[in-house]
């Protein structure tokens, strides 16, 4: 029972972050502009990364689409670690590892309605 609360939480912090970062990214707030621009994306490209992002995050909510929804939220944070490392950002990558750690645990806890 306190496992499921537990990655009830997990799960709503994910899909709370997966939804504002997409938001930000979709609407190409500058941050994320400045962030994925010095890998060579534009803006459309940014855009196209937040509609990806948003729609893994309603995917987690659902149980048929639970692990598809985890798994593409866990390989956009892989490829953001992976940028981070080819830029030599230890820091960068290192604050990405907990976010993709988190998708992986919530995976494994599976979802928490399932009967």
């Amino acid at each position: 029972m306190i496992l499921k609360i537990l990655n009830s939480v997990l799960i709503f912090f994910a899909v709370f972050m997966g939804i504002k970062h997409g938001w930000n990214m979709l609407v190409a707030k500058p941050e994320m502009l400045e962030m994925f621009g010095k890998w060579g994306f534009n803006k459309y490209a940014v855009a196209i990364n937040g509609a990806v992002t948003l729609l893994a995050s309603i995917l987690i909510l659902f149980p048929k689409t639970f692990v598809w929804g985890n798994c593409i939220m866990a390989v956009g944070i892989l490829m953001i670690i992976c940028l981070q490392l080819s830029q030599k950002d230890l820091k960068g990558a290192a604050i990405e590892i907990p976010f993709l750690l988190l998708n992986l645990i919530i995976i494994y806890l599976q979802y928490p309605l399932k009967k």
